[in-house]
Parts: structure tokens; C-alpha cells; sequence
């Protein structure tokens, strides 16, 4: 698959790593627990997918359109530690040494700005890499999410997987989202309507739409009732579950801005000399061609060691 078009949640997988390892700083006591992850991570995509184009998708300001609607969607979420912040600059300058090219757009969020390239590309094949349910609604044949497992790898999953986990298909994702809510992103569902009841509901009704247009149809009549009642709560409920795939004025315009460049080792290295990452200065110099193992710094058993009665930590699934 050597056109395949990789794009990365980027956000969500910085999150992840962030709280995968804990307490790791340099001697100068910068936070880079983060950019060790992210390390292993971006180790990770190009020893496994060393594809030509992609991208990694960033969140920029708050999504407007959602705003207007729900002024208090997503008010639930804490501000991103200090801890984390301070790390942003390195992490961005080291996703770019590594080749990847960095897309976002003021007001929109990452899944959509994901869906909506998966979508203008879908003539190729696309892997996504995100843990996201929204994004389960733009999965085809052609475009499949990598989701980060418990184990170290990726679970693929395509219009199959969709069906198995959530019982319902790509295409009525969005419903089914919409049905049981998302407390993460501050979107309440309809009351008592959880997972099993939502995808019953929507594979006898097959959508909110023929639901609130035949209530009758509903055979549980307390069931019935909580649906009619929130006739107004689903309607919005679609709106700020559905990804936006037709994106004015979009930063992929000129595709040469998803080609992946070759890693610049220097700058990688440069940068885990500067926090002091010594299994990652090995495996750069493994991945480079320079055998010299002469860095000092933080190795595996030190970073694992820091947390007492901690085993060592999933960095790629799992929270």
C-alpha cells in the first residue's frame, strides 16, 4: 500500500502518550514525557508504515459551528496541563523531523478536518489513526481507522469491525452516537438509552429520522415516550455528531502538502540529546545507520523505574 494515505489524530495520540509515562523530565527538569512517547510512536509509523503520503491532524481553536449550537459543548474538558504545553513546540518540531506534514484550520476540530480528507480521497485507500467513535461514520471499504490496542499495535477496523462492535453500521453511526451521547464531549443522550437499547432501536427503526416520523412504530411504549421526548435534544444531537467533510478554502488543496518527506536524523536526534532520551537516541542511531551507543540519558529501565510499582506503561493503547 505504498499510496495509502496515513493521517494521525494528532492531539489524541500526544494526549495518550502524556499519560502513558508519567514523571519523566530531563536534569534540567523539562517535562519530556511526552516527547518520549511520541518518540516511540513516530519509531513505531516508520518502521511499520513508511507510506509516502500523510499527514498528522491538528485541533485549532474552538469548532464554531459547534459552538452556536451547544454553547456548552465540550465545557466539561480541562485546560491541557502546563506540563503538556511546555512540551508542544518539541513535540511538532519532532513529528516534522520525522516527515510528516502538520495540517489544521482555525474553528475546526481534528476529526473533522480527518473525515473530510478521508472523504476527498477516498479513491485511495486512507487508514486513520484515532481511538475516536465519530470517526467510525466515515469508514468505507476504502477508509479504515487504525485504532491504537492494548498491545503495542493497531486494530483495523472496517465497515465489518464497525457492524461488530457497535452493532450498527458506519452509515448509522452518527444515530447511534446520537442516541447514547458522549459525556466526553459534554453531549447528553436520551435518558435510560444505552449502547445495546440504541443499536436495537436503530436496527428495528433504522434511523432517528423514521423514529420521530413513527413513533407508533416503537414498540415499547415507555421506550416510545422517552424518544418523543427528546425529539429536540436528537435533532441537535445529529448535528454536533456528524463529522464536516465539506471544509471551505481546505488546507490539502495542493496535495504536494501531504507528501512525507524522509526523516532528518540530526533533528531527531537533536532533539532527544536534548531531553536526555537514551533508548531513543539508540534506536535513532539503529534506524540511521550510526552505530555509536556513546549518549548518556534516560534509558527504559530509568523511565520505568520512575513511578514505583508501575509496570511499564501502554503507550499506545488503552486509556
Amino acid at each position: 500500500m505504498s499510496d495509502t494515505l496515513f493521517l494521525v489524530d494528532a492531539y489524541a495520540q500526544i494526549y495518550r502518550g502524556f499519560y502513558a509515562v508519567r514523571y519523566l523530565t530531563n536534569s534540567l527538569g523539562e517535562p519530556s514525557n511526552a516527547i518520549f512517547a511520541m518518540s516511540k510512536f513516530l519509531i513505531k509509523l516508520h518502521k511499520e508504515h513508511p507510506g509516502s503520503c500523510g499527514a498528522f491532524v491538528f485541533d485549532v481553536g474552538k469548532p464554531s459551528f459547534r459552538m452556536e449550537l451547544a454553547p456548552d459543548y465540550k465545557a466539561n474538558r480541562p485546560p491541557m496541563p502546563e506540563e503538556l504545553r511546555t512540551q508542544i513546540p518539541a513535540l511538532k518540531e519532532l513529528i516534522h523531523a520525522f516527515g510528516w506534514p502538520e495540517i489544521s484550520r482555525e474553528g475546526y476540530e481534528a476529526d473533522d478536518l480527518l473525515a473530510a480528507l478521508a472523504v476527498d480521497l477516498s479513491d485511495r485507500q486512507v487508514r486513520i489513526i484515532s481511538s475516536d467513535k465519530d470517526i467510525h461514520q466515515v469508514i468505507t471499504d476504502n477508509i479504515r481507522m487504525l485504532v491504537p490496542d492494548r498491545k503495542g499495535g493497531f486494530e483495523e477496523r472496517g465497515p465489518a469491525e464497525v457492524i461488530e462492535k457497535f452493532q450498527v453500521s458506519a452509515e448509522q453511526i452518527v444515530d447511534y452516537l446520537a442516541l447514547i451521547g458522549d459525556t466526553s464531549d459534554n453531549i447528553p443522550g436520551v435518558s435510560g438509552v444505552g449502547p445495546k437499547t440504541a443499536a436495537k432501536l436503530i436496527c428495528d427503526m433504522h434511523s432517528i429520522d423514521n423514529m420521530l416520523a413513527h413513533p407508533e412504530q416503537i414498540e415499547n411504549v415507555k421506550l416510545r415516550d422517552k424518544i418523543c421526548a427528546a425529539k429536540d435534544i436528537l435533532i441537535k444531537n445529529q448535528k454536533l455528531v456528524k463529522l464536516k467533510t465539506d471544509v471551505d478554502d481546505k488546507p490539502w488543496a495542493d496535495k504536494s502538502l501531504l507528501e512525507r518527506s524522509n526523516p532528518d536524523w540530526e533533528a531527531i536526534a537533536a532533539i532527544a540529546e536534548r531531553y536526555e532520551l537514551k533508548s531513543i537516541i539508540k534506536e535513532i542511531n539503529e534506524l540511521s545507520g550510526n552505530d555509536s551507543d556513546d549518549a548518556g540519558g534516560t534509558t527504559d529501565d530509568d523511565l520505568f523505574s520512575a513511578a514505583p510499582g508501575k509496570e511499564q506503561p501502554d503507550l499506545f493503547g488503552g486509556l
